[in-house]
């Protein structure tokens, strides 16, 4: 028996007898619209006769290069027959013509992706015959037109423009703005020079046989699987290649026969605010291109009830009998047809992600879906739109049409932010602070001491670095908007300017970033402001939270930070890094001075005037923090990065001794010397700090050992300011967290030394803290020793970054600047490990270190603080892995309660 290419819309049965009842694969089958035509019928929705042809038929002729599979067009002409005895209409005869149209629809909604023909079957002699039958003329040669232009440009790949040109100067002629007043001479003339068009084009006149209309019209949709507009929109939409489309073969029925006849697209709710009210656009006499072309001004829907008080009824009816049915908000489209109302299409609506969150929550509180159903519904990346500023879509687009798309790197921190570009972090401040302007920061990258201007910004653009950049990772904290790795800039630092091949760009001159999809433009750009404290959106995350096992803790240096954490709902802060409280302004010539001096004392007092700072700092985080835990990691990067470059304190040397070598008197000569001396000394401290490779250097736990007062200052600020503030009645909770342990004896000797001045301000003070000590587990080897470091520590903390490198072997920015690309791009890795977990390798670790750190203190506490924690996949599986909770940064906290949640729902469907 030959295969089954060929499916009436009545026959979803047997199609379910197929693939089985599931929808998906009767979906993966008969494609989206398929599916709904025919789920349709079989809920008694008024739907044209009509059939599908299946993926298979589509995946069969594409793999055969262009030859359609044995039986698949007799089962289709077939099928055509069942259609005319159930319409009582003949393809191709002129007394009884039966048109139809030919569309796509693929397994997953492609809107505007794939092609489609409208009036296949229209000949000379057909659209002779519909003018009499109808006693219309106008209307068949307007439809005869239409055949000819679609087939053409569809079919035949003639330019549409050259029938628009058509039809513009046969407007001009009849002294009429719009299609809808042309007469059926007018249509004549059109069908005569569409005619022509088309046989200049294809040097072929246009087909006269229906059949052949029919099949060359299924095989240009099967075609358009392939086209590239549809393969860039499943490139970014993430839809797969192999899928191939359905053919759905449908009756005409017009919405252009006269003013009882209209055409329309609507949605069962607002699309855009998710507000529970039918819209949509119609026009009366006119077919479904109409509305959707803009050729026309639309109607908007609510105007149906007055034209049409019949008709909108039953619509309005069916529109809430579709919601019930599918579950889900419905994008629909409608023909009326001589006062009789025809549904054409349905399928889940897109929206914003703000309509989304709302119809999720108030289907579920409508009793439509449940909790747990509005919770899945919603992807972190809706959540996302709400935290940061976007632009508006139609500047984006009118931006493009200008040409002024400049370059576009990766999209590391979302949001969208314009301003003038400033090239360093003191002009950014300045411009900032003291002139209150705009500012995108412009680096080829990003260093720590470049924060402050990074934090004056509204923006971050780099030509260099990757999605654990610094600047990405400080973008993310501190909810900038950013853009790395824009390689195409060419940045020049000295000369004030950059460019992207001939177009240059100066200091001053307005940019604007979007930090969602890595796009950067010139000029100014149309900016929306989300709103977090969306109503509908709150009571999601409370219901997410009902659901999820993990906790969600934040990344926070400062007491703001802190307290948009909590905000957002973080339960904790599973990171507070201390070294970038060093490069304040204030403390970062403090901190120099420690690093310069070889003189104890010196030393001392550099510490000692540390001391109150840190105790401030601290003290603001656990007063926001009130009754939560709060990881302070103890200082980490090695002290060569507090000091300026070593190659840009030769050039500044080399500058001020060409300046002394023409100073004008003894004091210049003085200053000048004085200053060299200074350099001198800065340079030679950073060349004996510099190392080879500073990553696996003087740093963490190493740096403690090696000057233990440091460390010991930091332990003396977290106990004073958790006993200062536990006096105030706040319930503290410190947690110390000793940073790259690779051997358990460093973390014993650190921990002795350190939780022995912890003691010694407790007792000072009479106070009893609730304190932890515990590790990063960032090193491959702590990972597989971690039953030993378990035995001296209370919790672990998974430093993913930094383990991603060490099990790798690569240097992330390195990486992701270069050959990590071509692996990517060639599949050689199947996603950047640096942006999730790798679950076999990194991953594979962190299950050893929980389940060998649990063997010997079962109750010890597991989280993840690396970026990787606010990205969603990396959190299901820290989930599986039964850590206790995951850090972010603030702005991700929403996603990860979200993405939290969707990890336990999914775990209790398996």
């Amino acid at each position: 028996m030959a295969k089954k290419y060929v499916y009436l819309f009545g026959e979803i049965e047997e199609v379910e007898a197929y693939v089985g009842s599931d929808w998906d694969k009767v979906k993966g089958l008969l494609g989206g619209k398929g599916t709904n035509l025919a789920e349709m019928v079989r809920i008694g929705i008024p739907v044209p006769p009509g059939f599908t042809v299946t993926t298979e038929a589509c995946n069969e002729y594409l793999s055969k290069g262009g030859m359609l599979p044995e039986g698949m067009w007799d089962q289709e002409l077939e099928a055509l027959k069942k259609i005319e005895k159930e319409t009582g209409k003949i393809f191709g005869d002129p007394e009884r013509p039966l048109l139809v149209s030919c569309r796509s629809g693929a397994k997953f909604s492609m809107p505007g992706m794939m092609d489609t023909v409208l009036n296949i079957g229209l000949n000379d002699e057909t659209a002779e015959g519909m003018a009499r039958l109808t006693d219309d003329p106008r209307f068949a040669y307007d439809s005869y037109r239409r055949l000819i232009q679609m087939f053409g440009s569809v079919v035949m790949g003639v330019q549409d423009e050259v029938f628009e040109d058509v039809l513009t100067a046969v407007r001009r002629r009849a002294g009429v703005e719009t299609e809808a007043e042309l007469t059926a001479d007018d249509w004549k003339t059109v069908t005569r020079e569409f005619k022509e068009i088309y046989r200049h084009y294809t040097h072929h006149d246009f087909p006269t046989d229906p059949t052949i209309q029919l099949k060359l019209a299924t095989e240009a949709v099967f075609k358009s699987w392939n086209g590239k507009r549809a393969a860039d929109y499943r490139n970014a939409a993430g839809i797969s290649h192999d899928l191939g489309t359905a053919v759905s073969i449908v009756t005409m029925v017009f919405g252009n026969m006269g003013n009882d006849s209209a055409t329309g697209v609507a949605m069962t709710r607002n699309g855009y605010t998710g507000d529970n009210k039918l819209e949509g656009d119609y026009l009366v006499n006119a077919q479904g291109e109409d509305v959707v072309a803009g050729i026309r001004m639309t109607k908007d829907l609510a105007d149906l009830q007055n034209e049409m008080p019949e008709a909108y009824k039953e619509f309005e009816t069916i529109a809430r009998k579709l919601e019930n049915y599918y579950r889900e908000m419905q994008d629909v489209e409608f023909t009326i047809e001589k006062g009789k109302l025809w549904m054409l299409q349905t399928r889940d609506g897109k929206r914003t992600a703000r309509a989304a969150v709302r119809i999720a929550v108030d289907m579920a509180e409508e009793g439509l879906i449940t909790r747990e159903e509005a919770v899945m519904r919603i992807t972190p990346e809706q959540v996302d739109f709400f935290l940061h500023p976007q632009f508006d879509p139609a500047a984006t687009k009118a931006a493009r049409s200008e040409g002024r798309l400049l370059a576009k790197g990766l999209n590391v921190s979302p949001g969208a932010a314009s301003g003038v570009i400033a090239f360093d972090a003191d002009l950014a401040v300045t411009w900032a602070k003291k002139e209150g302007k705009q500012v995108i920061m412009v680096r080829p990258e990003t260093k720590p001491d470049d924060v402050h201007g990074m934090l004056a910004a509204e923006g971050i653009l780099t030509s260099r670095g990757g999605r654990t950049s610094h600047a990405a990772l400080v973008a993310r904290q501190f909810g900038k908007p950013a853009v790395v790795g824009a390689s195409t800039l060419n940045i020049e630092i000295p000369k004030r300017k950059m460019n992207v091949g001939d177009k240059v760009i100066n200091e001053g001159d307005w940019l604007s970033i979007d930090g969602t999809s890595g796009n950067v433009y010139v000029g100014k750009i149309k900016t929306m402001i989300p709103d977090i404290k969306d109503s509908w959106l709150i009571k999601l995350l409370e219901w997410a939270d009902s659901f999820r096992r993990l906790g969600v803790w934040a990344n926070a240096d400062y007491a703001r930070d802190a307290q948009r954490a909590r905000e957002y709902g973080a339960q904790g802060i599973g990171l507070c890094r201390t070294e970038h409280m060093f490069f304040e302004s204030e403390r970062l010539p403090i901190v120099q001075k420690m690093i310069m001096t070889d003189r104890p004392v010196e030393q001392k007092e550099a510490l000692d005037a540390l001391l109150p700072f840190q105790k401030e700092d601290f003290a603001g985080l656990f007063r926001v923090m009130d009754g939560l835990p709060v990881i302070i990691r103890l200082i980490d990067p090695p002290l060569h990065e507090f000091l300026p470059n070593s190659s840009d304190l030769i050039r500044e040397l080399a500058d001020l001794k060409i300046r002394l070598m023409h100073a004008a008197n003894m004091a210049e000569i003085d200053d000048l010397l004085r200053g060299i001396r200074e350099k001198e000394q800065i340079l030679h401290r950073a060349e004996t700090l510099d190392e080879a490779n500073p990553m696996l250097g003087l740093r963490g736990v190493r740096l403690g050992i090696r000057i233990p007062a440091l460390t010991v200052m930091q332990v003396r600020a977290i106990f004073e300011a958790a006993c200062e503030v536990a006096k105030e009645g706040i319930s503290v909770f410190p947690e110390v967290m000793i940073p790259l342990t690779c051997h358990v004896n460093e973390l014993k000797v650190q921990r002795e030394r350190l939780e022995a001045e912890a003691k010694k301000i407790m007792y000072d003070q009479n106070m009893k803290i609730d304190y932890k000590f515990g590790t990063m587990i960032e090193i491959p080897r702590a990972a597989l020793t971690a039953d030993q470091l378990a035995e001296k520590a209370e919790f672990f903390s998974f430093g993913t970054n930094d383990l991603t490198q060490t099990t790798f072997g690569i240097s992330r920015d390195d990486a992701e600047a270069g050959f990590l690309v071509e692996y990517l791009e060639t599949e050689i890795l199947p996603y950047n490990p640096f942006a999730t977990i790798d679950d076999d390798g990194v991953g594979e670790l962190m299950k050893i270190a929980v389940k060998k750190g649990r063997s010997v203190k079962p109750d010890i506490e597991c989280g993840i603080c690396g970026e990787h924690g606010g990205d969603p996949k990396s959190i299901h599986l820290c989930h599986e892995l039964g850590l206790n909770y995951v850090s972010c940064s603030p702005f991700r906290v929403p996603i990860a309660r979200l993405a939290a949640a969707h990890a336990a729902l999914a775990q209790k469907t398996e």
